[in-house]
């Protein structure tokens, strides 16, 4: 069972920048592959990032080049920075976890067993 708790949501103006976390709890942390998803209002829960137990990242293409993954291990935590950030980019941010995700499957929510509670990030105009 993995735990996962989201911080560093907010309000920020076009063109802003904002630093999500995700802290997990249990001993396997460095062998799960860690994604962040997204959900505005109205719209389907959407994949923003991704990053595996060797540190290889994959990223769609509206945030690519805007938002950057990582992950410390010996904190059992991953990030999210997100800069030049858009109004588009408004929604519940949600970090996942499960292992040996890597590939085909890793950008798809229905594929992670554990989710945390989700952090608002609002982008002004």
């Amino acid at each position: 069972q993995v735990q996962l708790v989201e911080s560093g949501g907010g309000l920020v103006q076009a063109g802003g920048s904002l630093r999500l976390s995700c802290a997990a709890s249990g001993r396997t942390f460095s062998s799960y592959t860690m994604g962040w998803f997204r959900q505005a209002p109205g719209k389907e829960r959407e994949f923003v990032a991704a990053i595996s137990s060797s540190g290889e990242y994959h990223y769609p293409s509206p945030v690519k080049g805007r938002f950057t993954v990582s992950r410390d291990n010996a904190k059992n935590s991953v990030y999210l920075q997100m800069n030049s950030l858009k109004p588009e980019d408004t929604a519940v941010y949600y970090c996942a976890a499960d292992a040996g995700l890597w590939g085909s499957r890793h950008a798809r929510p229905s594929e992670y067993r554990y989710w945390g509670q989700g952090t608002q990030v609002t982008v002004s105009s």
